[in-house]
């Protein structure tokens, strides 16, 4: 992918996936066309600027042109209201051809095959959070919580699944699935369940190019390991003692050095302390005390430092064979498992992207389509870092997100800029950096 066009083909798929979006509307009100409508409220994602659409109508009335055109292809820019009104009806699942362009994307930067790593497979991570919640709004999408003191809380929330490395501090969203109830069901929907319908789904697009699933205890259960195996995922998830009691019991009662296997390593720490890592595994251990059980591969890791204080303990579950060679690989897959924590749900609450903020609930898939949208920012932020080289060093420059998305909103609410790559290149003389950087003498 050339580096300054990265921004543009993405929204150029973008739009084209728009333009397909089914329109509802029955009244007279057609003059914005579905395209410029998904595409304005995408461009409020991108820039985290709630009032961008607002100031891009008052750079049109002043000098007749705007941003939300140049950068975002918006032909003529709709009221807020109208955007909501004219979406609610549109599911979430129309946008999400274009994870699969971002995927895409990604490969033509070489990172998915730098990103590999268990046998040589991708690691996605699954991993559920909430991106709504409310005492007082309750619609039939809503799932909910009763806790003894009686104030129900209506919540939404998504299985956010991302690719993951251990030695890679990037993530690469992929199609969500949510977590909403079911037709025909009357209990709740759970993140099991979900993540069942994502296996189905996706199994095709995901499985093929073989993937091993990361996910935490909720994971590590029969019934769902079964299905990962059944749609050609492998697995390997955290396992913990509470939960897993027959398991752990079976294990103690190995005989050590001949089933029970133990490996001890010096390693230095990121503190750059001295860090002492004990490994321990087993192959072909039964998940359950039932005449069924699967056999599964066992490993765990204990680090303490040179006192002799433990400072992390985890333990996995695999459908992978196990070896002095290759533990310490697997254990690192298996705690790569909390970037989908750290570097996507915990950036997308508290990093600018303001996920559990409320955007506009609906009445239908609202909710669920502007949180796909803003996924969709946020990959393809991740993407211009590492395919647009002057966006990835003004990033690097600014530091924080929210300073970048300051600046974003700043410049675009008083200055039209004719391309994303005008608008790079007037940071990047503002900062006096890359080519336009200041010799010190």
């Amino acid at each position: 992918m050339n580096n300054a066009r990265a921004f543009d083909q993405l929204i150029e798929r973008l739009r084209g996936g728009a333009a397909e979006l089914p329109d509802r509307r029955t009244g007279g009100n057609t003059q914005y066309t579905m395209a410029d409508i998904a595409l304005a409220a995408f461009s409020v994602f991108f820039t985290q600027c709630p009032s961008f659409l607002s100031y891009q109508q008052g750079l049109e009335q002043a000098c007749g042109r705007n941003n939300a055109r140049s950068l975002f292809q918006v032909g003529r820019i709709p009221s807020d209201n109208h955007i909501r009104q004219t979406l609610d009806p549109v599911a979430p699942q129309r946008l999400f051809s274009l994870f699969d362009d971002l995927q895409q994307a990604f490969a033509q930067t070489g990172v998915l095959e730098q990103m590999r790593a268990v046998e040589n497979t991708r690691l996605i991570a699954l991993d559920a959070t909430w991106y709504f919640s409310s005492q007082n709004l309750c619609y039939p999408n809503c799932s909910c919580i009763e806790p003894a003191d009686g104030k129900t809380t209506h919540f939404h929330s998504a299985i956010t699944p991302v690719l993951v490395s251990p030695g890679h501090r990037h993530v690469v969203p992929l199609r969500p699935e949510f977590i909403t109830p079911q037709d025909g069901q009357v209990k709740q929907d759970c993140e099991i369940n979900a993540a069942k319908r994502w296996l189905a789904a996706h199994a095709e697009r995901y499985a093929t190019g073989y993937a091993t699933l990361l996910g935490d205890d909720l994971y590590a259960h029969q019934p769902f390991c079964r299905q990962v195996l059944r749609h050609n995922f492998h697995f390997l998830f955290t396992c913990k003692p509470a939960s897993h009691a027959t398991l752990y019991q079976w294990i103690e009662g190995l005989e050590p050095g001949r089933l029970l296997h133990t490996l001890k390593l010096r390693i230095k720490g990121k503190s750059n302390h001295w860090e002492h890592h004990q490994y321990r595994w087993a192959n072909a251990v039964p998940l359950t005390d039932r005449d069924d059980a699967l056999k599964v591969h066992w490993c765990e890791l204990t680090i303490t430092d040179d006192e002799g204080k433990q400072c992390h303990r985890s333990a996995f579950i695999t459908d992978w064979q196990i070896t002095t060679d290759n533990v310490a690989g697997r254990v690192a897959a298996g705690r790569a498992r909390w970037k989908i924590e750290n570097e996507s749900n915990n950036v997308l609450k508290n990093r600018g992207y303001h996920l559990e903020h409320n955007f506009g609930h609906g009445k239908q898939h609202l909710s669920a389509l502007l949180v796909t949208m803003n996924l969709l920012a946020f990959g393809l932020h991740t993407l211009l870092e590492l395919a647009d080289g002057n966006y990835r060093l003004i990033r690097a420059t600014l530091g924080r997100r929210q300073r970048f998305f300051q600046h974003l909103e700043a410049l675009t609410s008083y200055l039209h800029f004719a391309s994303w790559e005008k608008l790079m290149d007037f940071m990047l003389r503002g900062l006096e950096i890359g080519p336009y950087a200041i010799q010190k003498s």
